[in-house]
C-alpha cells in the first residue's frame, strides 16, 4: 500500500526498468533528423518526378505513374515524421 502511495503522489524514485533504457537508447539526435530528413525529402522529389515523367509510357504509364507518385508522398510523411520527431 505505500508504493501505491508512493507512485501516486510520484516520490517514487525508483527505475522504472528496461523501458527508460530503451526511449534513450533510441532517440534520434538532431544531425541525425536533418540527415532523415534530408533523404526523404530527395526520395521523394526522386519518386514524384520519376512518376510524372512515366506518365507518358505507352500502355503501363498510369499504373507506374500512380506507383511512384504514391511512394514519392510517402516520402514526404516520412520527411515531416524525421523533421517533427521530438527528442526525448
Amino acid at each position: 500500500m505505500d508504493k501505491l502511495k508512493k507512485v501516486l503522489s510520484g516520490q517514487d524514485s525508483e527505475d522504472r526498468g528496461g523501458l527508460s533504457e530503451v526511449v534513450e537508447a533510441t532517440s534520434l539526435s538532431s544531425g541525425t533528423r536533418i540527415k532523415g530528413f534530408i533523404a526523404c525529402f530527395a526520395a521523394g522529389i526522386l519518386c514524384s518526378l520519376l512518376g510524372t515523367l512515366l506518365l507518358w509510357v505507352p500502355r503501363k504509364g498510369l499504373y507506374l505513374f500512380a506507383v511512384f507518385y504514391t511512394f514519392g508522398n510517402i516520402a514526404s510523411l516520412g520527411r515531416l515524421k524525421s523533421a517533427l520527431s521530438s527528442n526525448t
